[in-house]
């Protein structure tokens, strides 16, 4: 199945009735928007997993290099 980007949306006309169902699939958006909201969301409490997804597409996609900070560690 694919990853998710946000929950899906059903709206539902109002003389119809008719509901349509709106997914938010990882590989449907762009890769600024991507980008953007991984940025967004740093720091952020409770999104860790939404950040891992997103940077789980951003590799996938390519052109994307993450790197790991180094931490300097003064023992005495």
């Amino acid at each position: 199945m694919p990853i998710k980007y946000a929950k899906t949306q059903v709206t539902v006309e109002r003389g119809t009735g008719r509901k349509t169902t709106k997914n938010f699939y990882m590989h449907m958006e762009k890769i600024e928007d991507l980008i953007a909201e991984y940025n967004k969301t740093q720091g952020v409490r409770g999104k860790g997993k939404l950040r891992q997804k997103i940077k789980n597409e951003l590799v996938k996609r390519g052109g994307v290099v993450f790197t790991e900070k180094e931490v300097e560690t003064n023992i005495l």
